[in-house]
């Protein structure tokens, strides 16, 4: 089973405004690859900062979503579930950025890591950082690469313990 962990971070409150994405693989009963990469979003505008530090600065001069998306979209294309945490937020924002660039939205379901703790571990509350700290897993929350390799963690231990991921969908 193929899983790829994805987060975004976002630049205003419009779907389409990722200014950061970092993806994990887990195959093979073990995490692959992890990536991480700045987005110049289609506005100048930053109204989260405050959150996770990234500025009009910082991505001025990075690719946009679609060029990016072309690097990543052949790690996705395979996969068996998107991982995510809250995964609302990632694929609306992945819809919005691939509706808003011309690419296809990839047709992989996504697997929310907040419904897949509360199933398997009954932890509450489950933001990210609490699943995290029950895990024992490191994290610099709203950095897009350790949010992603969490989700993956968090994937990969409840495979490994046996838990169901279509079950969490």
């Amino acid at each position: 089973m193929k899983l790829v962990a994805i987060d975004f971070e976002t630049a205003d409150l419009l779907p389409d405004s990722a200014c950061a994405i970092g993806v994990a693989v887990v195959e093979n009963d073990r995490i692959g690859s992890v990536l991480h990469r700045l987005i110049r979003p289609p506005r100048r505008h930053f109204r989260f900062t405050y959150i996770h530090g990234i500025e009009w600065e910082h991505v001025a001069g990075e690719p946009d979503f679609g060029m990016v998306w072309d690097q990543l979209a052949p790690i996705v294309e395979d996969a068996d579930y998107l991982l995510a945490h809250n995964a609302s937020f990632d694929s609306r924002v992945l819809t919005a950025c691939c509706t808003g660039s011309g690419r296809s939205v990839p047709p992989v379901p996504f697997v929310c890591t907040v419904k897949l703790a509360r199933a398997a571990w009954s932890i509450r509350p489950t933001k990210l950082p609490d699943v995290c700290r029950h895990l024992q897993i490191p994290l610099r929350h709203h950095d897009a690469r350790s949010d992603a390799l969490a989700c993956a963690t968090i994937g990969l231990t409840a495979l490994r313990q046996g838990h169901d991921m279509a079950m969490n969908i």
